[in-house]
């Protein structure tokens, strides 16, 4: 692909570098790669939610034929491994530090949910290791087991971490709740609504592989896995497992097969290797299969929330209510305990003008596969409770669902405008978007087509949803380098890391737009920790705000350290050299010469420079989403009929790759919303939904064809670029916009309320179910 030769490459809708490589099969994904003399690792898991390991018998494992080795949870204890750390953001309800179960590379004493690995098996081939896997003899203690949050805090219920007393890890609270029942008490209307946000798996089409190494003359260990950044896995594994300096760990990623939030952190199945390849003097690799990721990935969302709304007499907004209690799993995965409460809790009122607010979250152990960050991260699960109480309100109130939030949406000149936990929100204009959406939606023309598919013998129905959302994560700066050879290849090293969002295209992008080059003169490094000092990796939405920035950064700095090297080749003083268009040139004269010619005529044909960038501040992506549906009231059959976003994302760098990010960001938030449920049998604790055959995604057939509408008026003053986050904005307002939908199709069988996934056969049951 040769592109054409221009100086504003922002804003292009350049298609992108990566894909001719991926789609003609030479990405080099985890699993492809192979190393001299590894061995291949299998996990001996748990059948049981809840049960004492009493004894492991691996005397058969270890004399069938290819096993190298056979490893458990005591040699772990033995060999003094640590447990992975989380992000302690919250604490128990006496001002206490958390106190979790060590989540150590295998579970010595107590499993604690279906899945938890016990043993790890080496061997000359993963076929080999699975068969012995299954010649490991454990003898169980079974165990009482609680799989959901109402269950956890029963009197009585088992406790997954008996040192915690209870099964509450940890607790959030905000607000005067006084206050704010005084403000509902006296409200005109008082409207409530307890919602259920389902457990999802995020199912990346790469499963998580691993391969550790260890070297001991040097003591160094190697790792290669798919991950969201290299700088933390390698942080966590080496600090608190191993016990190690950093520079004895190397991490490396290659192409990952999607993330999700699934990826950012290390898992014990990592340390496992490493330990493994440590104890066996041979590299070790592990795959995980599908059925293994079901239940081992940690997963996302499943929370139980009350919204508790009031509103006076013309329904403007006076105060709300959150009560949540979130589902952390039997571990806590790194940023489990702070998910529930961390970047929703920035935005709990979501774009709305509401002044009174008490939050509480309570986080609770359960003997479950561990929740944590899944695209959006308590965004969406925030962004749906606040759309679920408001149109609930509308519903309750006779208030028009777009009417009501226009009236309580925040001005533009009220911007900048601080909310009730000192969120701060750049400058926005959501009522401009709101009506936007609006348009683009034809919410005028609905009635027709509501008409229309009634003469069908079909139920119609749409919804409204608007969210708000915190981006960028709590890691606002980011460093490259930058550095042009003479071949003509720009070489950039960048500690975010690629997972399918199309990073390598957005960067050249900028890099060309510094330059003057073209972007496919241009190849992104990532992934290496052995390579590159630093970097936040990929989460949060920040790889474009922040990333993108030190990107930017970096081609600045580049220019500044070649122009002296200019200078020089043209025989002028450096502060005669301007540079633009993509040369160098004495002011005044036409003698110039370019990047690639310059970089040839330096002694190793190269020019390289740092960039060091740092966000001023958190950015405020929003956006409206409009659905229609129809539903077949003999089947119980949604489909979407229509589906519009608009999103204040500010500056957008490459439409195409925006618009591929709200699409699949929408896609995770209609399987949410219609399909996907990941469920734990109450009694025994089994996974009942392990495969594909039970767990259902969206497939192209269950989704319309999207619009996506950019606004661009307000770009955020945050960072360099402009850009907002924006690749977690489509499940925030899909899920919340579609049960709008369904519900306002069912509103005349007396239909109010129902949660995700609104699946054809609850709907079938609700058009058939008896008046009350």
């Amino acid at each position: 692909m040769t592109l054409p030769h221009q100086q504003n490459w922002i804003g292009k809708p350049v298609r992108r570098l990566e894909d001719a490589r991926l789609l003609t099969g030479q990405g080099r994904f985890t699993d492809d790669i192979e190393v001299k003399h590894q061995a291949h690792a299998a996990f001996v898991r748990s059948p049981h939610a809840h049960a004492r390991v009493v004894a492991v018998d691996a005397a058969a494992a270890r004399e069938a034929p290819g096993v190298i080795a056979v490893l458990t949870g005591a040699d772990a204890v033995a060999d003094g491994l640590g447990s992975l750390p989380f992000f302690p953001l919250h604490k128990r309800p006496d001002g206490s530090p958390i106190t979790a179960a060590p989540r150590l590379p295998l579970t010595a004493d107590v499993a604690r949910f279906v899945g938890d690995a016990v043993a790890l098996v080496v061997a000359e081939t993963s076929l080999a290791a699975r068969d012995a896997a299954e010649l490991v003899a454990v003898e169980w203690e079974p165990l009482p087991a609680v799989v959901d949050t109402d269950a956890a805090e029963a009197p009585g219920a088992p406790l997954v971490w008996p040192p915690a007393g209870s099964n509450l890890a940890a607790m959030y609270e905000f607000g005067d709740d006084s206050a704010v029942e005084k403000a509902l008490a006296a409200a005109r209307h008082r409207v409530k609504v307890r919602i259920v946000n389902n457990r999802v798996v995020s199912n990346p089409i790469e499963p998580r592989a691993a391969i550790g190494e260890y070297d001991a003359a040097s003591g160094r260990y190697t790792l290669q896995c798919c991950s969201q950044g290299t700088h933390l896995v390698r942080k966590c594994l080496a600090e608190d497992v191993f016990k190690i300096p950093l520079d004895k760990l190397r991490v490396i990623t290659p192409d990952v097969g999607g993330g999700f939030g699934t990826k950012v952190f290390p898992y014990p199945e990592y340390a496992a290797v490493l330990w493994a390849a440590r104890r066996t003097g041979r590299p070790v690799k592990w795959l995980s299969d599908r059925s293994e990721a079901f239940l081992s990935d940690a997963q996302g969302r499943d929370n139980v929330s009350e919204a508790e709304l009031g509103l006076d007499a013309e329904g403007r907004f006076t105060a709300l209510r959150i009560r949540s209690s979130a589902n952390i799993g039997a571990y806590i995965s790194h940023y489990g305990s702070a998910v529930p409460a961390m970047a929703g809790a920035r935005t709990p009122t979501g774009a709305y003008r509401i002044p009174l607010l008490r939050h509480e979250v309570r986080m609770l152990f359960t003997n479950t596969v561990s929740v944590d960050a899944y695209r959006g991260a308590g965004r969406p699960e925030m962004a749906y409770l606040i759309e679920r109480v408001v149109d609930r309100a509308a519903m309750a109130c006779g208030f028009d669902p777009v009417d009501l939030r226009r009236r309580n949406l925040i001005r533009r000149a009220d911007m900048p405008f601080t909310n009730p936990v000192g969120t701060v929100y750049e400058p926005a204009d959501f009522i401009k978007v709101l009506d936007e959406a609006a348009a683009a939606a034809d919410w005028e023309g609905y009635p027709a087509r509501k008409r229309a598919a009634e003469a069908r013998g079909l139920l119609a129905g749409r919804g409204i949803a608007f969210y708000i959302e915190p981006t960028g994560s709590g890691n606002l700066t980011e460093a490259v380098n930058v550095s042009v050879g003479g071949d003509g290849v720009v070489r950039l090293q960048s500690g975010t890391q690629a997972m399918g969002q199309g990073l390598w295209t957005s960067y050249a992008q900028i890099v060309a737009e510094r330059l003057g080059v073209s972007p496919e003169s241009i190849t992104l490094v990532q992934g290496d920790t052995g390579s590159i000092a630093s970097g936040g990796g990929s989460g949060g939405s920040r790889s474009l705000q922040v990333g993108g920035g030190a990107v930017r950064a970096g081609a600045d700095a580049w220019i500044e350290v070649a122009r002296p090297l200019a200078a020089e080749a043209l025989e002028a003083a450096a502060p005669d050299i301007e540079f633009g268009a993509g040369q160098f040139r004495i002011a005044g004269t036409d003698r110039s010469i370019g990047p690639f010619e310059l970089a040839a005529r330096q002694p190793d044909r190269r020019i390289g420079a740092d960039g060091t960038y740092t966000a001023d501040a958190q950015t405020y992506p929003n956006g409206c989403q409009v659905c229609e549906v129809e539903i077949d009231p003999d089947t119980g059959v949604v489909r979407l009929v229509r589906m519009v976003a608009v999103d204040d994302i500010g500056t957008v760098v490459n439409p195409l790759i925006v618009e591929g990010q709200l699409h699949g960001g929408v896609a995770q938030g209609v399987g949410q919303a219609l399909l996907e449920e990941c469920v734990y049998d109450r009694e025994s604790g089994q996974l009942v939904t392990g495969s594909f055959q039970d767990y259902a995604m969206p497939r192209a057939d269950d989704l319309p064809a999207f619009l996506s509408v950019f606004d661009q008026s307000s770009p955020s003053q945050s960072n360099a670029l402009g850009a907002k986050g924006v690749g977690e904005a489509g499940p925030c307002g899909a899920a919340p916009a579609v049960v709008h939908a369904v519900i306002d199709a069912l509103r005349s069988f007396g239909v109010d309320h129902v949660d995700m996934p609104v699946t054809r056969e609850k709907v079938w049951r609700l058009l058939r179910r008896k008046p009350a």
